[in-house]
């Protein structure tokens, strides 16, 4: 505990820590973020899936009057969290676009009312007209704008969720609609961040002088494999043996297309496995459906696009297998750290098709497509560059260009643009420099075909050096129990 921390008011912490949760005390670093956060500090925190992320803003923002926003990517999550608060009798509500009118009304008087000391959002809605103008009210009291798996951030900010871009000129101007003096710390958390994603979230962010609290993402129940398939149905057949060797206990796959999780749902259900499909085209009932079905065992298998996980909870999950690989090295740790967070052994396979593609060109044409779209945005953005005003209004370019906001997002990636203020933009000297978002993916790559230990290049890839993982004896990974 620091100085400036007080004894009483860590007294208080620990009580509602014992209150609110049933734990005694709190697991490192949860009391030093909690520290940092009550301090009103800016913080990083990058904690492995399943470490309490979680309570280290909950808890502050309790105990503080007015409001915190927490600002979280998925409905599933917002949801999941505000209902385990809630059933806690605790002042906690959520806002996104699948809300009811009549909930959304009730949840806006409360927090006019200043009845809230948590409250979820998406991006988008944050920055929607109706919700800023009331966070604009001088009179609410604000007590900080927490970012919720921020690594989303890094991985959407420029094409699929351009709103995140903006975050970091959102604080500013709710502080400029407050009296003089006021602060409003900003909190970002996640469980995969590498050094440049850090540094992403940073600069987008605006963080001062933030706390820094990284966590290893080790995890010594976890134990990673990658195996070699040389056709579209030894792919197949490489899942079914996996599944087979899990005969009865839960697990998830994960696949890049809507259209893949559909078809191998139908394909492992012909198996005779209780199997359900999970994608963003889903209407919301669906897909809250499909997660209460897997969280009490009535579906054992859920095929899914990144969509899922990041709100669902289930500790006893067994296995997490990649039919197709993520493109980033830190959405496949995010996405294997979703299996045994009940600290019990887990597994975790990797599919991929042989190095040159010539027999399954699958994943080499899934890379290239990818490729194809950053390259496709680039163009389109730059093209707009020349198109639009030096200053502007994000609304003017959006009535008049397709995409025009997502070309936004880009240029301001590309340090060709800032943010007046979460509406307003300007333009600045084109300079040459690379994307501060990750565009390609040496680190996934080097992980998949390496025969060195899988847990040391993903420590390497995250920026940590540990004696805790001895290289080629880490006994968790398949290039660590096989002969060299």
């Amino acid at each position: 505990m620091t100085a400036s921390t007080s004894s009483s008011a860590w007294a208080i912490a620990q009580a509602r820590l014992k209150e609110i949760w049933g734990y005694s005390d709190f697991r490192p670093p949860q009391d030093l973020v909690i520290q940092a956060l009550l301090q009103r500090q800016d913080a990083l925190i990058v904690m492995p899936t399943g470490g309490g992320k979680s309570l280290c803003f909950q808890l502050p923002a309790l105990m503080q009057q007015g409001v915190t926003l927490v600002v979280s990517p998925l409905v599933a999550l917002m949801e999941n969290q505000v209902q385990e608060l809630r059933d806690r009798q605790l002042p906690a509500a959520t806002l996104h676009s699948e809300v009811p009118k009549s909930e959304r009304y009730r949840v806006l008087t409360a927090l006019d009312r200043q009845q809230l000391r948590l409250l979820y959002l998406s991006p988008e809605t944050l920055l929607s007209p109706p919700v800023w103008q009331r966070l604009c009210q001088p009179e609410l009291t604000i007590n900080g704008l927490v970012l919720d798996e921020a690594h989303c951030l890094v991985q959407w900010g420029e094409t699929f969720r351009p709103a995140y871009r903006r975050l970091g000129a959102a604080r500013q101007a709710l502080q400029q609609c407050r009296p003089d003096g006021t602060q409003i710390p900003i909190a970002a958390f996640t469980a995969t961040a590498d050094p440049t994603a850090q540094r992403v979230i940073r600069e987008v962010l605006k963080l001062r002088s933030p706390q820094v609290f990284c966590l290893s993402p080790y995890r010594a129940n976890l134990h990673l494999a990658v195996q070699t398939v040389w056709t579209p149905r030894g792919r197949q057949q490489g899942l079914l043996k996996f599944v087979r060797q899990h005969r009865g206990q839960t697990g998830l796959v994960y696949v890049r297309t809507r259209r893949d999780s559909v078809e191998l749902a139908r394909w492992l259900q012909q198996q005779g496995y209780r199997t359900a499909s999970y994608h963003a085209g889903l209407s919301a009932r669906d897909r809250r459906q499909c997660e209460q079905a897997w969280l009490q065992n009535q579906v054992q298998i859920v095929v899914a696009t990144n969509a899922f996980g990041m709100g669902v909870n289930k500790p006893d999950l067994r296995w997490v297998a990649h039919y197709h690989v993520p493109h980033l090295l830190t959405e496949y740790v995010q996405e294997i750290g979703r299996a045994g967070r009940d600290g019990q052994p887990a597994h975790a396979l990797s599919l991929v098709s042989e190095r040159s593609g010539l027999l399954d060109s699958t994943d080499r044409q899934r890379s290239q497509f990818f490729r194809d779209q950053a390259h496709k945005v680039r163009q389109q953005a730059m093209r707009l560059s020349q198109q639009i005003p030096p200053e502007g209004s994000l609304p003017a370019v959006q009535e008049k260009f397709k995409n025009g906001a997502i070309a936004l997002s880009y240029l301001h990636s590309q340090g060709q643009l800032e943010w007046l203020d979460p509406f307003h933009y300007r333009l600045l000297p084109h300079r040459d420099r690379a994307s501060a978002t990750p565009q390609s993916a040496p680190g996934m790559t080097a992980f998949l075909y390496s025969r060195r230990c899988r847990w040391q290049l993903i420590m390497q890839q995250f920026g940590f050096r540990s004696k805790t993982v001895k290289p080629g004896r880490c006994g968790h990974c398949d290039n660590c129990r096989q002969p060299a």
